[in-house]
């Protein structure tokens, strides 16, 4: 009876009831109608293919028998559904000559696809970056870890968020095995399950929330104009260009900014019923999200991936909801058939404001997406004439 209580009052105070951002009745009318970003809109259009590419140079680098790494194009070919190539791999890849290169093996009579060279020490650089970076990636687990309420995480979402942690490919190797010191992994309740714990005496460290960065550098400055008051519990706010804010929701955000909330690696302790209390664990919904973002390399993760750790970190709201009601801090794009959440605070001009070395190294990849065909025409129609008359017809039914 209690729970149906709390339930239904968490539905009557609505997130967006608290900001008074909005007004219609479902959050997928919402998603439609919401103020987008240009410059996000097209940052997250370019990641859709360099998330296509990433999955394709997985494969490749996958296959280290071959010298150089490669695949097949019939075996890509059948992948193409899986991999959302809608045209094609053949087509795909011709797309970006940059990042890939199709040639002819004699040996075994069929066309296969490479990385190249340019690629190839893109990928060797980040594997540097990640492992010169392994001690951050380490902090970046051991936070995830304390904004638990149990201190510890099922192993498979730890797998659904590693590589945006900056985690190497074999961390159950290279960073839970060798940091006994820091976590133990134990067996589930559930078969072949099993859960990440920090060790005991990790549990009563204390973390500093990246917000309270910010706080501190607003409160020193010299021209500061904003209430102390508000500082002391706001978050950084930016909206979508041409997105209009009315007096009534100025006030309202004002006074969210205001509200004492239960900070993402603080005890959460009793939940309070009342509406006051219910508006505390929503801003403190807010706050683990933010500083979720805040630990990833890119500050920007699916809704999807983040879901899987509400009921880790106690959050009874829905979590696309929550982007949508707090515009000014995340951004939610919808390109493509995943739903993707920016840190706002955290991008100019679609770029990190402060990038780390894993990040540097990925964007370098995003170039060569960005570049598709430029500069390289020539180049790509000479690699694909070799093989072209030997096999004039793919699987997936594309003549290239």
């Amino acid at each position: 009876m209690r729970i149906q209580t709390f339930k239904s009052l968490l539905k009557q105070l609505n997130p967006c009831q608290i900001i008074g951002i909005r007004s219609k009745t479902s959050s997928a009318q919402y998603v439609a109608s919401r103020a987008r970003d240009p410059t996000f809109e097209k940052l997250m259009d370019k990641y859709k293919s360099l998330l296509k590419v990433i999955a394709i140079q997985d494969l490749i680098l996958a296959n280290p028998t071959n010298n150089p790494p490669s695949v097949s194009l019939d075996f890509l070919s059948r992948l193409s559904q899986n991999l959302h190539l809608n045209r094609g791999a053949v087509s795909f890849l011709r797309k970006y000559p940059h990042i890939f290169h199709i040639f002819y093996d004699p040996n075994k009579s069929q066309p296969f696809c490479r990385l190249t060279d340019a690629a190839i020490d893109i990928s060797r650089q980040e594997a540097d970056a990640i492992s010169s970076s392994l001690i951050v990636a380490v902090d970046r687990l051991v936070r995830l870890l304390s904004m638990s309420t149990t201190k510890s995480l099922p192993l498979r979402a730890v797998f659904k968020v590693w590589r945006e942690l900056g985690l190497p490919d074999d961390f159950e190797d290279s960073v839970i095995a060798r940091n006994s010191h820091l976590f133990r992994l134990s067996d589930a309740d559930e078969p072949n399950t099993h859960i990440l714990k920090l060790v005991d005496e990790m549990h009563d460290k204390s973390f500093v929330a990246s917000v309270e960065n910010w706080r501190v550098m607003e409160c020193c400055k010299e021209d500061c104009s904003v209430d102390r008051t508000e500082i002391q519990y706001g978050f950084k706010h930016g909206y979508p260009p041409g997105m209009r804010l009315s007096k009534v929701f100025k006030a309202k955000v004002k006074e969210w900014q205001r509200l004492p909330y239960v900070g993402p690696y603080e005890e959460i302790g009793e939940k309070k019923r009342t509406k006051t209390g219910i508006m505390g664990l929503e801003k403190r919904a807010v706050a683990i999200v933010h500083e979720f973002l805040s630990l990833t390399v890119e500050r920007m993760v699916e809704v999807e991936t983040i879901s899987h750790f509400r009921k880790s970190f106690a959050i009874d709201l829905n979590i696309r909801d929550l982007f949508l009601d707090h515009p000014g801090i995340f951004y939610l794009s919808t390109k493509g058939k995943r739903h993707t959440v920016f840190l706002r605070e955290a991008y100019e001009r679609g770029h990190l404001i402060d990038p780390n070395p894993v990040y540097n190294m990925r964007r370098k990849l995003l170039d060569l997406v960005m570049l598709g065909r430029r500069g390289m025409l020539n180049n790509a129609s000479t690699s694909v004439e070799i093989w072209q008359t030997k096999k004039p017809c793919l699987q997936d039914g594309s003549r290239e």
